[in-house]
Order: C-alpha cells, then structure tokens, then sequence
C-alpha cells in the first residue's frame, strides 16, 4: 500500500514538473509561426495624437485581414507590413461595430502562402481559466517591414463579461472576453492575435479600455467564437440576426456581408452654435465652418478648423455620422467632444441648449 501510495505521489510530481517545464520551453518556433500569419498595419494620414498604427491577422490567400474596428480605418488608406517584409495597400472590405472588427483586403493579386482558416480555428473550444497564451501584436510601433511581432507570454486569468470604457465612450462588445495577466492592450496592439502554445488561434487583442467597474486598465482578448445580435432591414422590417465573428469573416470574404444598421435617432433639438464645412462628399469630416457668436459652443472656445473626433466618446469620422450622433441629446444635456486643433488634440464639454427661435419676417 505504502509503495502504491509512493508511486502516486513520484508520478503526480513528475506531472507538475513535467507542465512547468512546458510552460517555460522557448516559444520561439510556435511564435515564428504565428507570426507568419500577422501583419502591422499602418494608417496613412490619421489623427495627429491618436497612434496611427495596429495589428491585423490574415485570414484569407487572397490577403483578407482581421484587425479591430478602431480608428484607424477612417484614414484615406492603410499600408500594410508583411513579416517577410513586403508592404501593401489595404482597403477596408466590412465592418460589424457590435462585434468591434473589421474585415481588409490588400489591394494586389497577391497569395498569402500563411493564414489562419477562420472557421477551422473558430470551431475549436474556448480555452480555459490558467491556460498558458501568447500576445503577438505590433504595440507601440516596434516591429516594421521583416521585424517580428512583439510576443508575451501569459495566463488566462479568467473568462468574464467586458465591462469596458475609454473615456466616456462604452465598449461596443460587452460578452465574454479572455482576460489575461500579461499586460497586452497597448497603443498598436488592437487587432493582434492570442493564440494557445500550439499556434491555435483563441482571440483578437481588444483596443485599449478601462474596466468600469474598478476604473483600471484591462488587458483582454475577444473570443473568436464570439456572437452578437445584429439588426437588419429585410423588406421594409427590422429583423435581429445572431452573428458569430466567423460568419462576419466568411461572408465579408464573399462581399456579401451586410453591416447591422443603427436606429434612426429623432432629433430632438438640442443646439451647439456649431456650423460645420459644406458636406460636399459622403466621406467629408466634420470640420467646424463657424461657430456662432453666444453659442454654447463658443462658450468653451471651439474654433473654425477645428476637426470633430469624438462625440461622448463615439468615433464620428463624418458629417453624417457626426449629425446623427448629435440628435439624440436632448436640450440642457452636456456633450463631452474631442477635437484635433493643428497638431494638438482638445476636449470640450459643451452644454446644449434649446435651438434659437427665427424671428418671422415683418
């Protein structure tokens, strides 16, 4: 019985000794390739104070790319650095806010020789609570052209919803996300890839975000079996739609995916004294034209070129997108705005009012 007992505790120990050893063997050969399956992508243009660069993970041979919907895809393009170092032009193809990613595709005919089969890879189980993970991004600009990934080993500490705020701007994605006990969420390392010690790949580096209800820095990856309930217009009704991130990739490769749509808001009339440029195109920024003498946007200073950014924290990239944005507030509410002023970025909060009365004319 003894020797029984003996021989449990030798094989329980040389168990423990044995995952230790794994979990500290050089990771280099499964990190290579993983890495051959990313790429740093690099926006051109952008917002002066607000990195212009993030991580991608290719998801196609014809060069298709999953990042995360941030915003560095309202820029005019987006380049992209291959890991053997050849670059590319990059268009955004799809993108699915309630998810938080987006869908590119390199312009060329090119054959991307190393990419994750998304839906192979989204078929696999979640992992778990104390799995050993590996963070590949590009954070903080450090990897260019043929330069490796940045590369952390860490543990999923736990698997709970997200509860995630930048600002005053709520996460768009709010179920289950791996958080993890490496610091992995930082400038650039949004769309980056968490992968298992294999390679397998297990979640999409979340853009940097504060947890609300501790008010700290998180460090999380978003599932790829992740789902959300997206509306859609079909025949003239609204209809909700259950889509997983590997639906969103098949048919956003297809070029038939369809974006959920957002409610139209009613305006409800709230004034900010601001005059925004001539909305000559479908794509024009809001920049501000004019601000009214006595406006509540006068009040705190707002000026003629000033380029609008954010509206309560939500990405406003258009005029359109900046006016449906502002007809939800209701006079007297105040409305936190970010704004790019030359190279310099400001934050203004300005209280709304009620819209002035025209004088008929006599």
């Amino acid at each position: 019985m003894i020797r029984k007992l003996t021989y449990s505790i030798a094989v329980a120990v040389l168990a423990l000794a044995a995952a230790k050893a794994r979990a500290q063997d050089p990771l280099t050969e499964t990190a290579t390739a993983v890495n051959k399956n990313m790429v740093k992508l690099f926006g051109i243009g952008g917002f002066k104070g607000l990195p212009s660069y993030g991580t991608g993970i290719v998801v196609s041979k014809q060069g298709h790319i999953l990042t995360v919907n941030n915003h560095i895809l309202n820029t005019p393009g987006i380049l992209v650095h291959r890991y053997d170092g050849r670059q590319y032009q990059a268009k955004l193809v799809a993108r699915e806010p309630n998810l938080d990613v987006a869908l590119l595709k390199v312009d060329e005919d090119v054959s991307f020789l190393r990419y994750y089969e998304f839906e192979k890879e989204a078929a696999r189980p979640l992992g778990g609570t104390g799995d050993w993970v590996m963070a590949l991004s590009n954070q903080f600009k450090i990897a260019l052209r043929d330069e490796p990934m940045s590369v952390q080993r860490g543990v999923v500490a736990t698997l709970a919803d997200l509860k995630g705020r930048r600002g005053v701007f709520d996460a768009p994605f709010n179920g289950d996300v791996y958080f993890l006990d490496n610091v992995t969420n930082n400038p650039g390392a949004a769309g980056g890839a968490l992968a298992n010690l294999k390679g397998d790949l297990l979640g999409i580096i979340g853009r940097e975000l504060k947890d609300t209800r501790t008010d700290t820095w998180i460090n999380y990856a978003v599932p790829i079996q992740s789902a959300v309930d997206v509306q859609r217009e079909e025949n003239g009704k609204v209809v909700t739609e259950k889509v997983t991130m590997a639906k969103f990739v098949k048919e956003a490769i297809e070029g038939k995916y369809k974006e959920g749509i957002i409610a139209k808001r009613e305006d409800k009339g709230a004034y900010s004294g601001i005059i925004l440029v001539v909305n000559a195109v479908s794509s024009t920024p809001p920049y501000v034209e004019e601000v009214v003498n006595g406006s509540p946007a006068s009040k705190v200073g707002l000026r003629p070129d000033d380029l609008i950014l954010y509206v309560n924290g939500v990405s406003v990239p258009t005029i359109k997108a900046y006016r449906e944005e502002m007809k939800q507030f209701d006079p007297g509410t105040k409305v936190d705005m970010r704004v790019q002023r030359g190279a310099r970025l400001e934050s203004v909060s300005i209280e709304l009012t009620q819209a002035p009365k025209v004088a008929a004319p006599k």
